[in-house]
């Protein structure tokens, strides 16, 4: 859950005032990973020296605190290595002892930023200090800093190089992280490892880089290998493999200049792209058991040999980035969460993008095409997601059963492998998951593809661990997300499940009119949503109005809408910390009910679909019993009762109506939240992106 930065510069002259900024800077674009503390590792005015500036809470007070402090910020480096941490208490409450960056000493021989959780940390942490060392800290992470310079110590006449001594303590750690460790041991180097948790490295350069990739150095095979054998095999290949065949795998060629000289150059390290896409749009997603080594202006990847033998790429790509720094700002708006609401005209459309052809009513979903006939084969599909994720599931089971005569289960990741479901070769598991990164859907994954089941994944970041390990899959396109509550991952989500359904039953003759109405419903859907927003300001006065100081919520609805009952009710929830609750109108005999009187504020979903006569007998049964619910209808219905508070809505295709109709939810909880003068983007307790189970 944490945002790991790092920032090291070679040949690069960088004062400590531009370092400290850069630093804050990346940690300000990650807070939405964790903002319990937030601190910064950098180099100190002496050789092998380390200044560490930390604070609870925010990055404004941890830059007010460098501001504040007694240091020369007019000194410049050549060359330097600095590390920061954003952090979401797990091990340890919030405090100056137990934030990031660790020492694994006082001299701050070893010093380590982690993100995930090390599960053995305990038993570590008792065998270090039987052997006399001591903790600061009530955190799993000191227990790697301080093992890092236990296996240094006891090595006196075998000094390994830094990532040998790391490759040695990773082997000792279970659990999921990412680390980036620093040395005074080891001046101007940084290595960083990964397993389970994102960590990406951005490459800055002033001249063009010799080849687009990283050679991946496996410990087994032999340290002079020539490098031919890496050579790209593909006929049109821009690539073209240097011409001195005596280059050993050892050296770095991407960063080697055209004369052989070391080139300038800043490598980033991140938790997420938001936090150096204003530096550079380059970078180098790493893998699980990867282990990144930077000093001399080279990166070099080890691995970490795993057990199962598996066949690793010999490569890692360096991508270029697609967003823009101006796709994270806030701009004219007052929270992220604001923003992304408002954004979902644009955000649905970038979903359909190049997908969806509406003259011809043909879906093509690329990432698919090759294993369409399985998935049609398939005996039943598996939704298996968190949260959010799992309610644009919920949304789109009924449309998938419509349409694919395919059986459809949803699950929790969570609950899914605590009952150990079993699964076969003949089942298709979709996978959904705005980051790609979280934890227990990932878990669900593996356990998938162990037992032979067909993985398909539905994500919003390129290069995540769920976009890699799945056998095809869709990217959302939603654009990035900074805001914790996910509002238009959801919508993108829902139409990315939707375009799935469509393009498994064109194969169907009897549902061509069906898919086509559906499809006409997608076109229009942009235009509706801009609609949806312009009534932001009733909203508002519901939320200041009928909705104040309101203890607890119920929402309602019925088929399609119990999704948009079950998402609203968690957005109310995360975002206003107001009690909510999504019921399914068709179970309010069977208890709910009883919540039922003139105080209890009620929601009721009643847009016109095959279902709405039932929806009427709810609606009916709790105005008997006093409720004045807020009803949210189609624009032209005109069967509500005078005097009923309403929200209208414009009328799609039935299956597309909870995309128009979770925008005032949205909207509702946003306006709550802010009338109650709660932070939106940072609700507390939460995180964005939950990378442990």
């Amino acid at each position: 859950m944490c945002g790991i930065f790092g920032y090291c510069s070679f040949l690069q002259e960088k004062d400590r005032k531009t370092i400290c900024e850069i630093l804050c800077n990346g940690l300000a674009r990650q807070e939405y990973r964790g903002y319990d503390s937030a601190g910064i590792g950098i180099d100190g005015d002496k050789p092998g020296e380390m200044m560490f500036f930390k604070e609870v809470g925010k990055v404004a007070g941890l830059r007010k605190k460098i501001a504040e402090a007694d240091v020369d910020t007019t000194k410049t480096f050549l060359s330097q290595v600095s590390i920061a941490h954003t952090r979401w208490a797990t091990h340890g409450p919030p405090s100056i002892v137990n934030c990031h960056p660790l020492k694994s000493d006082p001299k701050a021989d070893f010093t380590v930023v982690h993100n995930g959780i090390v599960t053995n940390a305990s038993a570590l942490r008792l065998v270090l200090q039987k052997r006399g060392y001591k903790f600061e800290s009530e955190t799993d992470t000191e227990a790697v800093a301080i093992l890092t310079k236990y296996i240094y110590d006891s090595q006196p006449d075998k000094r390994m190089n830094f990532p040998e001594l790391v490759k040695t303590v990773l082997k000792e750690l279970e659990g999921s992280f990412a680390f980036v460790f620093k040395s005074a041991h080891y001046p101007n180097e940084v290595v960083t490892a990964r397993r389970g948790s994102p960590l990406l490295i951005g490459v800055k350069t002033e001249k063009k880089l010799k080849v687009d990739f990283v050679d991946v150095e496996f410990a087994s095979e032999g340290e002079n290998k020539s490098i031919d054998a890496l050579a790209p095999t593909s006929p049109g290949s821009l690539l073209v493999p240097p011409s001195h065949n005596n280059l050993l795998r050892t050296q770095s060629r991407a960063f080697m200049s055209e004369d052989g000289m070391p080139q300038p150059i800043e490598f980033f390290v991140a938790s997420d792209a938001a936090a150096i896409i204003e530096h550079t749009k380059r970078v180098l997603y790493l893998e699980d058991d990867d282990i990144a080594h930077i000093a001399e202006g080279e990166l070099h990847i080890h691995r970490l040999r795993r057990s199962d033998g598996s066949q690793q790429s010999s490569q890692r790509t360096i991508e270029t980035l697609e967003i823009e720094l101006a796709e994270i700002m806030k701009g004219k708006f007052d929270h992220f969460m604001q923003k992304e609401i408002y954004e979902q005209p644009e955000s649905v459309v970038n979903t359909m993008r190049g997908r969806v052809n509406f003259d011809a009513n043909v879906i093509t979903l690329g990432g698919l095409r090759a294993y369409l006939p399985i998935i049609r084969r398939g005996r039943r599909i598996v939704f298996c997601a968190c949260g959010t994720s799992y309610h644009s599931a919920i949304a789109t089971r009924a449309i998938f059963e419509e349409l694919t005569e395919i059986p459809v289960g949803v699950e929790l990741a969570s609950d899914f492998l605590d009952r150990r479901t079993p699964i076969f070769r003949d089942d298709v598991c979709v996978f959904v998951s705005q980051s790609g990164e979280t934890a227990d859907t990932i878990l669900a994954m593996r356990y998938c593809l162990e037992r032979g089941a067909l993985c398909v994944g539905v994500v919003n970041t390129v290069g995540s661990t769920i976009s890699r390990e799945t056998h095809c899959g869709v990217h959302i396109n939603a654009g990035p997300e900074i805001g914790v509550a996910s509002t238009k991952a959801y919508t993108s989500q829902y139409i990315a499940l939707l375009m799935i359904a469509l393009q498994l039953s064109e194969d169907r003759i009897s549902l061509t009119q069906r898919r086509n109405q559906i499809i006409q419903g997608l076109h229009a859907l942009p235009g509706q949503i801009r609609k949806v927003l312009e009534g932001d300001k009733g909203l508002q006065e519901l939320a200041t109005g009928v909705l104040a100081n309101q203890r607890s919520l119920l929402l309602m609805g019925r088929g399609y809408q119990y999704a948009t009952c079950l998402e609203g009710a968690l957005k109310i929830k995360e975002i206003s910390y107001m009690h909510s609750e999504g019921i399914l109108a068709g179970e309010l005999k069977h208890g709910p009910l009883a919540l039922i009187d003139e105080n209890m504020p009620v929601i009721i979903i009643m847009t016109r679909d095959s279902f709405y006569p039932k929806v009427q007998s709810a609606f009916a049964q709790i105005t008997a019993r006093k409720a004045q619910p807020i009803v949210v209808c189609n624009e032209d219905d005109d069967s509500i009762p005078a005097g009923c508070k309403t929200i209208r809505v414009p009328k799609t295709v039935d299956c597309l109506q909870g995309l128009l109709n979770i925008v005032p939810m949205q909207l509702l909880s946003y306006h709550l939240a802010v009338r109650n003068g709660f932070d939106v983007d940072f609700p507390r307790n939460l995180a964005k992106s939950v990378t442990t189970e």
